[in-house]
């Protein structure tokens, strides 16, 4: 189903989609490629964050909820990369750093609508060569899908005529019991290695997690009172590959879903400093700290200054492909 959601400042319309199948429904904004809402039959409340308020996402605190980020999501040191033997200069958001492709990266964009029925959508958008500082000319596709008894997939592709760097991801943030945070969610996360962070919350190093608060292979109860804070890539492995389990998130009411993914990156935000400010999320209220789990699978950050990464480089002759799957259920 299509409908008008609203307008921006500059007067463009946002439609929304809901797909629905099987126990799950799924809504997407054209904004941003936004995943706008999730809901799971049974269950009275939303499963991700989202407002019905496009302020709340156009230059306002929302601005990455839900939306496919990029084109290269995650961090960039110092704003620039060699590709080619030329030094590429992008636009820093972040203080010194480049994050989620800058201030009008693809968040801000409005896609085009290519297909659609009851179940799947697919939307297309194409970037010019230097948006942003990135090379080439390159045309993305986001479909999203759903399928009984609840899965939501979406299946990501670009293609580039010039040599460029391209890493997508989805920015939503989960939250399964319908409260103001995630207090007594259970994470779950198949790495044996994440990556440290400097101040900046660039990666310094590749290490284990044996020992350590990023071991989340058995699951951790996750409170904003324990000491240790997530804006941290979980290492999947080391080339995008077949599908494969990244994660499971478990709530106190029963929700649970299930995430798998063809990416080597799972970057875990536990959401610490966000905050909805005035705009009020799907439960009518603002949201606060601690409000959602970001799990955004994607290549590793700052991949292009780090050879020892997996690489994000596209050229002219490759079509890159991601394909992500949650599966919900509730016991």
């Amino acid at each position: 189903m299509k409908t008008q959601f609203d307008k921006l400042q500059d007067g463009r319309t946002v439609h929304a989609i809901t797909l629905s199948a099987g126990d799950l429904s799924a809504t997407v904004l054209t904004y941003g490629a936004i995943l706008n809402d999730v809901r799971l039959r049974g269950v009275p409340y939303g499963l991700t964050l989202g407002s019905s308020d496009i302020a709340a996402y156009e230059n306002g605190p929302m601005t990455y909820f839900g939306a496919i980020v990029g084109p290269v999501a995650n961090r960039i040191a110092e704003a620039q990369a060699e590709l080619d033997g030329e030094t590429l200069q992008f636009d820093a958001n972040e203080g010194p750093t480049t994050l989620h492709g800058g201030e009008n990266g693809l968040h801000t964009e409005i896609w085009d609508i290519a297909s659609l029925t009851a179940t799947s959508l697919t939307l297309t958008l194409t970037l010019p060569h230097g948006k942003g500082g990135f090379p080439g000319k390159r045309f993305l596709t986001a479909r999203y899908t759903v399928s009984a008894p609840a899965t939501l997939t979406l299946e990501l592709t670009a293609t580039t005529d010039a040599p460029t760097l391209i890493n997508l991801a989805n920015h939503a943030y989960w939250t399964l019991d319908g409260t103001p945070t995630t207090e007594g969610h259970v994470l779950q996360v198949f790495a044996d290695r994440y990556l440290p962070i400097d101040a900046r919350l660039i990666p310094t190093e590749i290490t284990a997690v044996a020992g350590t608060a990023f071991d989340l292979r058995e699951g951790r109860v996750l409170s904003p009172s324990a000491p240790q804070r997530y804006d941290h890539n979980f290492c999947l492995a080391e080339t995008r590959g077949a599908v494969k389990p990244a994660a499971v998130l478990r709530g106190t009411s029963g929700v649970e879903m299930r995430m798998d993914t063809t990416e080597p990156g799972l970057q875990v935000f536990d959401a610490a400093p966000i905050s909805s400010g005035n705009f009020a999320g799907h439960r009518g209220v603002p949201e606060i700290g601690f409000c959602g789990v970001a799990l955004e699978a994607q290549g590793w950050p700052d991949a292009p200054n780090r050879p020892d990464f997996p690489a994000v480089r596209l050229d002219p002759d490759e079509t890159y492909r991601q394909e992500t799957r949650w599966q919900f259920s509730k016991k």
